[in-house]
């Protein structure tokens, strides 16, 4: 069927790439071989169905990767879809660091990307931990108790917002390290930004 639609932002992407461009220009190769949008979002190319987002290819130093965004609901029988860090929720990677893996793995790249076009299809979505189940620290409990307004304007922001947030402080090991984040951001919340606004 092939891609329905390409960007010159990814041309212009692949020119400049200084990494894994051979990587990436055999990854689009399977990409526009499949039902799918090319777009270029957040910086990288962005394979979409009717506009919904299904996979992302992005690079990193020591990796390149498609990035499928309801990886967490896909059959892996391969056992190569990789959650990128403990916090990820719904998206998960294949990783390659050369480009044999990807020329070996043609196929099942293939059937792993129908299969990601096909949840897409279904509407099928992603069971999202709630923002109570992640971690309140103690110390963003002790800052709203001393500034009652902090309380009222977290509780405004998106669920999304409220959860960067608690993982951003959550993750710091030393309460003296979790208090200076909180401080950092206190008027930010009060503002009703997010923690990347």
């Amino acid at each position: 069927m092939g891609a329905r639609k390409m960007s010159d932002k990814v041309d212009a992407f692949l020119s400049r790439a200084k990494n894994w461009q051979e990587e990436f220009r055999a990854l689009r190769e399977i990409l526009q071989s499949c039902d799918l949008s090319e777009d270029f979002k957040w910086g990288q190319p962005c394979y979409t169905l009717d506009g919904r987002n299904v996979v992302l290819m992005h690079g990193f130093k020591e990796y390149c990767a498609l990035l499928f965004f309801k990886g967490a609901l896909m059959k892996d029988p391969k056992n190569i879809l990789v959650q990128q860090t403990e916090n990820v929720q719904a998206a998960r990677q294949i990783r390659f660091t050369a480009l044999e893996q990807i020329t070996k793995q043609a196929k099942t790249l293939k059937s792993y990307i129908q299969q990601a076009i096909d949840l897409e299809k279904s509407g099928a979505k992603v069971g999202f931990k709630k923002t109570v189940e992640f971690d309140f620290p103690e110390e963003l409990e002790r800052k709203m108790d001393d500034v009652p307004a902090l309380r009222a304007a977290f509780e405004e922001l998106t669920p999304g917002r409220q959860r960067a947030y608690l993982l951003h402080f959550s993750s710091a090991k030393q309460a003296k390290t979790r208090e200076a984040r909180i401080d950092k951001n206190v008027q930010r919340i009060l503002d009703g930004k997010g923690l990347d606004d």
